[in-house]
């Protein structure tokens, strides 16, 4: 997939898309960043990522225009591009937003896990529901690669709701 949007290289070590910088890193580098904060903080450490992944996804959902839906397949198509695994968009309504990511290279490099480890992931997309249904809600991942499943699944949850 061709990014809309071409990653510039604008040298002294800086790199944009859309004029936002980013950097490349090895999944593997990130997966052994977030054992060390998980063994230093326990099950506290999921939101630690979460939070970074809503930082980013704010930052991308403000740069966001159309209808809800067109947002949210640019956002898919992005997430894709920008190597976060194979987005696809499973559900957009008034109320929820469902998301269906193959190869995410975060379940991957992580390997086994008990549960979910897509953390960064799911902030992000904690930040672009909230743009898309203009209200926030929290994201769950309802199925990891690095739990067993076949690709990992993100689906909002409604106050007081469990997916």
């Amino acid at each position: 997939m061709r990014l809309r949007v071409p990653l510039v290289d604008e040298g002294h070590g800086r790199l944009l898309i859309g004029g936002s910088r980013y950097l490349l890193i090895r999944p593997e580098t990130l997966a052994a960043l977030q054992r060390a904060v998980e063994a230093a903080l326990g099950p506290r450490a999921a939101e630690c990522f979460v939070a970074g992944g809503r930082a980013g996804g704010a930052r991308v959902a403000q740069g966001l225009q159309g209808s809800p839906r067109e947002r949210a397949l640019r956002v898919m198509e992005m997430g894709t591009a920008i190597g976060w695994g194979a987005f696809a968009l499973e559900r957009l309504d008034a109320a929820e937003l469902v998301v269906r990511v193959s190869h995410s290279p975060f379940a991957e490099a992580y390997g086994a896990a008990p549960g979910p480890v897509c953390h960064l992931t799911r902030g992000v997309l904690e930040a672009v529901a909230a743009a898309l249904l203009e209200r926030p809600l929290p994201v769950v991942e309802t199925a990891c690669v690095a739990a067993g499943a076949q690709a990992c699944r993100f689906a909002t949850v409604a106050a007081g709701g469990a997916r």
